[in-house]
């Protein structure tokens, strides 16, 4: 799994100061600040409890915190990602500030899109591409389901996956569907910003790097989704 190779590439030394899970993103604070999205809808889904030992994780070590990204249950896994994104200490300079639509529209111009997820810049992403799949969970519009995933992302020239699918334990399905010719990038607030996924094909990695802990964790708090979380920076690490 990508997954375990993100886990071996990061110290889990360092003590949980801080989590917090609100409607649309969940925050642990560590080393860092990492988020991750809470994916509420498909959390509530699933059978009570969504979290087995809340009220106890403050003090729970940070080996065992970041085991829960493996969890069945959507909202300790959603933790368990915050808490590998709270242990990664984001390099700025092999960065660039830039946002995922833009990379997107760019090299997906006149060429096959499909993006796992529906985000906001759709529309503008759209207007350029040659021919553009949503693959949603909950479609809407004009998505598509899941279920036309291993249809779709073969004929990919362009591949955007959001990283709720690290939550929802899809991620490694989907990579395993695209073509090896395929652009890759992985997007969203719970995006790992590592250089190790760069070794499963991926060739962009688009993220969040929290810069003011105090107001990002007020804000998610107080049930922010992603575009109204402040105190943070949207980067791009490239291949």
């Amino acid at each position: 799994m990508l997954l375990d190779d993100i886990v071996a590439s990061i110290s889990l030394n360092a003590d949980v100061r801080e989590i917090r899970q609100g409607t649309f993103y969940t925050a642990v604070l560590s080393r860092c600040c990492g988020i991750a999205a809470t994916l509420i809808h498909e959390a509530l889904r699933q059978d009570t409890p969504l979290v087995k030992n809340p009220g106890g994780l403050l003090e729970c070590g940070m080996s065992e915190l970041v085991r829960l990204a493996y969890s069945a249950r959507i909202a300790e896994a959603a933790i368990g990602m915050a808490a590998v994104n709270s242990l990664i200490d984001i390099d700025e300079s092999a960065c660039i500030q830039r946002n995922a639509a833009d990379l997107i529209i760019e090299r997906g111009r006149n060429k096959r899109v499909v993006i796992v997820g529906h985000f906001p810049f759709v529309p503008s992403v759209r207007q350029a591409a040659k021919q553009l799949w949503i693959i949603e969970k909950n479609p809407k519009a004009d998505d598509v389901s899941e279920t036309e995933a291993h249809r779709l992302i073969p004929r990919a020239e362009v591949l955007a996956i959001t990283a709720t699918a690290f939550i929802n334990h899809t991620m490694d399905q989907l990579l395993a569907l695209r073509d090896p010719r395929a652009f890759v990038v992985i997007l969203g607030g719970t995006t790992p910003m590592l250089p190790v996924l760069f070794d499963h094909g991926i060739h962009a990695i688009s993220g969040t790097k929290i810069l003011d802990h105090e107001r990002a964790l007020k804000c998610i708090s107080q049930g922010a989704n992603f575009r109204q979380i402040r105190g943070t920076k949207r980067l791009i690490m490239m291949r």
